[in-house]
Order: C-alpha cells, then sequence, then structure tokens
C-alpha cells in the first residue's frame, strides 16, 4: 500500500479495511474502483452508493498534493458506468496559481481520462467552489449532476449553480466527456500519437484549438491528458493538468517522469507551449517536445 493511504486507512471501518486492503495492495494503485470492485465492497461494508463514496473521502484526499496551500481536498466521482474515481487537489509551487488542479477538476478529468462518458454523482469533503461549480456545468450530465456533501442533503449541481450560464446557452453541441473527434493527422513515434490521440479527443469549442499531451514514465508507463475548456475561459483544465493528475493519483512521482509531447496545431488561437514547459520545468522536467497537427 501506498504511504500516502497509511493514516487514512486506519480511521476506515473494519470490514471496509478488509475489502480494500488487496485492493490498494500496489504502490501504483489507479485511485479508481472497477464497477465490479465497487459492487463487492458495497456488499462487504454494507454501504450503498453514497455512503461508501463518502467512506472512500479520506483516501482521496489523501491523493492531493498541496505544497502551497496544505489543505487537502477529496472528490470521489461516481460515473454511469459504476466506476468510481478519486480526486485531490494539485498545486504546483514554483509556477503560477492558474496551474492549479481543484479536486472536483481532478476527479472530474480522471474519470474522462480513464474513459468515463458520463458522471451520475460528485461526492466532496467540502463545499465546491464556484470556479468548479462553473466548471461541472460543461459536463454532459449538466445541471443534474448530484452533488453530496458531509452532513447535507444530496442536491443537484443545479441547486449550487441557479441562473447557470454554460455550453448549452452557446448551443454547443458536444460537451465535455461526450466521445468526439477532431481527425487531426501528425506523424511521429509511439509518445506522439499518444499525445495527438489526446489531442482529438480534446473538447475545445470555444477557442477551437484542441491540444493534447503524452507523457513517459521511467517503467515506459504512458500517461496522456486531453485539453478541458469552459464556457466561462478561467475554469478551463490544460491538458499538462489532467496527465499530472492522472499519474499522481496513480501513484507516480514527477522524478519518474523522462520525456513529454505536447500535441497542438501552429496557427491555434490559444497556445500550451510555453505554460506546459514552465510547469513540468516547475516539477523537475525539462525533456519536453511539440507536436504539430493539422
Amino acid at each position: 500500500m501506498h504511504s500516502r493511504f497509511h493514516s487514512s486507512f486506519e480511521q476506515l471501518t473494519a470490514d471496509l479495511q478488509s475489502a480494500l486492503a488487496p485492493l490498494l495492495d500496489h504502490d501504483h494503485f489507479p485511485a479508481m474502483f472497477t464497477a465490479d470492485q465497487a459492487t463487492e465492497l458495497k456488499k462487504r461494508s454494507g454501504l450503498d452508493d453514497d455512503a461508501l463514496a463518502f467512506a472512500l473521502l479520506p483516501l482521496a484526499a489523501a491523493c492531493a498534493r498541496t505544497g502551497i496551500s496544505h489543505f487537502n481536498v477529496g472528490a470521489v466521482a461516481r460515473g454511469v458506468s459504476g466506476n468510481l474515481y478519486f480526486g485531490g487537489n494539485m498545486e504546483f509551487p514554483g509556477t503560477t496559481m492558474q496551474q492549479t488542479v481543484h479536486a472536483e477538476q481532478s476527479a472530474i478529468s480522471h474519470a474522462w481520462m480513464r474513459g468515463e462518458t458520463q458522471l451520475a454523482a460528485l461526492t466532496v469533503n467540502y463545499t465546491p467552489c464556484g470556479h468548479c461549480r462553473q466548471f461541472m456545468n460543461e459536463l454532459n450530465s449538466g445541471l443534474t449532476l448530484r452533488i453530496n456533501l458531509p452532513g447535507r442533503t444530496s442536491a443537484t449541481l443545479g441547486d449550487y449553480l441557479p441562473d447557470a450560464f454554460g455550453p448549452r446557452d452557446l448551443e454547443i453541441v458536444h460537451l465535455l466527456m461526450d466521445p468526439q473527434s477532431h481527425g487531426l493527422h501528425a506523424e511521429g513515434d509511439a509518445l506522439s500519437q499518444a499525445a495527438l490521440a489526446a489531442a482529438n479527443r480534446s473538447h475545445a469549442p470555444y477557442s477551437n484549438s484542441p491540444s493534447g499531451i503524452a507523457i513517459e514514465m521511467q517503467d515506459g508507463t504512458v500517461f496522456t491528458g486531453s485539453y478541458a475548456e469552459n464556457a466561462a475561459f478561467n475554469p478551463t483544465l490544460p491538458p499538462l493538468q489532467c496527465a499530472l493528475n492522472v499519474l499522481s493519483l496513480s501513484g507516480y512521482d514527477y522524478a519518474d517522469i523522462t520525456r513529454a509531447v505536447l500535441a497542438e496545431k501552429a496557427d491555434a488561437t490559444l497556445m500550451q507551449w510555453d505554460a506546459t514547459v514552465a510547469t513540468l520545468k516547475s516539477v523537475g522536467c525539462e525533456r519536453v517536445e511539440r507536436l504539430t497537427i493539422a
């Protein structure tokens, strides 16, 4: 079991500890449970969907990387598939605040990068800020997404975001987490093609500037991240943060990164290159390449 879970694991009930122990018994536990695993956890612990998500929050919060605030926020997203995905806030000392990933964004993008196509509920240990409420409004689950908070009655995103403004007001057809492909092409090796694939599934309806990144680890594992734009612009999540998020949730350290490739258009309205290089440099990675796509 990864050392970050030790303290929070000890807070769980004996039944849940027993059920979780074999699943967590790997340094690179993927910070998610399949629908079948979630069903088994509920069976062995006697918890329902929401109660299980609440019980798992301390483990999700333990995944946070908070070198600036030292304030861990955890989130658990439940997909329509029944899969559960952890999320934790991420901060990057040495670069700007704008690179921060909120816990809700972490759980949502985690689910998206794992192939989930829609969310049913999001459980968080602290009330979502306005930034996160707006980010969630970009999702294809829309204002009906269930938000669960400790000590409160379950409510919808619509309850937390009245008089909402989002992609539907701008007649956007493809919403965040909808499967899509931009039909982009480029030559390159396997890591470059992984970055291209990430760019092809990115959500960029406002700038039409799709981008994606692929990060290779020392053991050969590759993590990808896709660009996720927002109707309010500021809650937009860059592709690098999507990739670093899953990398970190999966128990890898930044020092394990050997190489990264960013794929984006040469004439895009918005460019990710400078921010990507600066953020990767802040975590100790300077081997970054750029793949021009068309």
